[in-house]
């Protein structure tokens, strides 16, 4: 990886552009658009284009696909919004629970020059783009929806829950990323196979952590679980879980789980 001045200004301006866009047709909140404008300088200033490419793949496509809204699910969605902590506007927290690790890898690539380092910008990338595509094409499958953790069935949606459905989306969500990543790699099969493990594995550890150590709430006013502290305008009431594994706190461990499996495999291909 090489970089220089007039990278860096380029990557300001790109990142600037790519965050103002997105903000402006929903794809993030002001707060999104801020720490998308931080983290896409990092990656577009550091990395250039072929660091570049992976981040805007899993962003745009993400981001379309959780928007996407078909007449079948809107009634899953819109029990699912009560549910979730967050939307699929994202804010700053969500950005760089998906892509801070991955901005991470970029900043010791810049220092420390490692091919293994963009595999794991990859796994990190791929990790976040499973979780997202497993979510969102889990809630449109018919299929049934079992816990990780009993294997009972559970609701769609349910934090820790895994589906044939849903696993085969994110499959191809981590697949994307490799793809996107494989072009401007030395190695393009390692780059792909270890995003799609990275990815799968680490929407694993998502729904294993989302199913034990997340936090879930009772609202104190109409009974409903959620993730939200705060449900009909009421606190509600600790359950299960912890306090602080928040969602944010759940990607963080997904994509840091990615980034970690796909540099060892790529030091072991």
């Amino acid at each position: 990886m090489s970089f220089s001045v007039p990278q860096l200004l380029i990557g300001l301006l790109a990142a600037a552009v790519v965050g103002a866009a997105a903000a402006r047709v929903g794809f993030l909140k002001p707060s999104g658009a801020w720490g998308a404008f931080l983290l896409g300088s990092v990656v577009f200033g550091l990395g250039g284009i072929s660091w570049s490419v992976p981040l805007l793949v899993f962003f745009i496509l993400g981001s379309l696909l959780s928007k996407y809204s078909p007449k079948r699910r809107r009634a899953v969605k819109e029990r699912l919004d009560l549910i979730f902590e967050k939307g699929s506007t994202r804010d700053a927290a969500q950005v760089w629970a998906n892509g801070g690790i991955a901005g991470l890898a970029v900043i010791a690539g810049a220092l420390y020059p490692d091919p293994a380092l963009f595999i794991a910008y990859l796994g990190a990338l791929g990790a976040a783009a499973a979780d997202t595509w497993g979510t969102e094409i889990g809630v449109l499958g018919r299929g049934r929806t079992l816990s990780v953790v009993t294997m009972r069935p559970v609701e769609r949606g349910t934090s820790g829950g895994i589906s044939a459905v849903g696993t085969l989306g994110a499959a191809v969500g981590a697949l994307s990323v490799g793809l996107a990543g494989a072009f401007w790699s030395d190695r393009p099969l390692v780059a792909i196979i270890t995003a799609i493990v990275a990815g799968l594995l680490g929407m694993l550890i998502d729904s294993l952590i989302g199913a034990t150590l997340q936090a879930r709430y009772r609202c104190s006013r109409c009974g409903a679980i959620t993730e939200r502290r705060l449900h009909c305008d009421v606190p509600a009431t600790l359950i299960a879980g912890h306090r602080w594994v928040t969602n944010d706190v759940v990607n963080t461990a997904c994509t840091l789980t990615g980034a970690a499996v796909a540099y060892i495999l790529a030091r072991l291909l």
